[in-house]
């Protein structure tokens, strides 16, 4: 796969996600509204944000194929460990938005603003420690 194939691909799942994350968070707002609802429903979101991201990826960009369900296991939590300071940032941006501007609308483009920088950072952290026995 070329370098442009594997970025269009990585930004159109980068969105998928993205919405997916966002999707989360108002449904999580939906259900519950109450103390620490906005990040209880951004944590909700990062959830199932990553879930779906680390499918995309491990199926679509690094084409990999676990050994077994440990080994599936293992690369998640790798995965995941390499999404915790771009997490941060992501969270801190949206957090930032929302308290600066103070509107979902805000905090929304936040996310997205945190999430694209995060996924920029992500996809070097994953392709050289994660998936990195990959051909890609």
């Amino acid at each position: 796969m070329t370098a442009m194939n594997i970025a269009t691909r990585y930004s159109g799942f980068a969105m998928i996600a993205t919405l997916t994350n966002l999707f989360g968070q108002e449904f999580s707002l939906w259900v519950y509204t109450g103390f620490f609802d906005v990040y209880i429903g951004i944590f909700v979101g990062t959830i199932i944000g990553l879930l779906c991201k680390y499918y995309l990826d491990k199926q679509f960009i690094f084409s990999y194929q676990p050994q077994s369900s440990i080994d599936d296991a293992q690369t998640f939590f790798a995965y995941s460990l390499t999404g915790i300071g771009t997490t941060l940032l992501f969270w801190m941006t949206e957090i930032g938005f929302e308290l600066i501007y103070g509107t979902k609308t805000a905090r929304y483009v936040g996310a997205v603003i945190g999430l694209t920088i995060g996924y920029v950072v992500k996809y070097q952290l994953d392709k050289r420690y994660v998936f990195s026995k990959q051909d890609i």
